[in-house]
């Protein structure tokens, strides 16, 4: 019988810092680390360290 594997699909939000699952979320604007979906939903597409070095979120072209 072979062990059964524990699979940790989650990945720490770098805006939030919520542990959620690494598939839903997306990019940081600024650096690409993972920002959560609670928070893009909500606005949010800059890291915390982003924010706070003034970093400027790049425009999207919603045609």
């Amino acid at each position: 019988m072979t062990a059964p594997t524990k699979e940790h699909d989650a990945m720490i939000c770098r805006a939030c810092g919520n542990e959620e699952r690494a598939s839903e979320g997306y990019p940081c604007q600024g650096c690409g680390t993972f920002i959560c979906i609670i928070c893009t939903n909500r606005g949010v597409v800059l890291c915390k360290e982003c924010v706070q070095k003034g970093v400027v979120p790049k425009e999207t072209n919603d045609s």
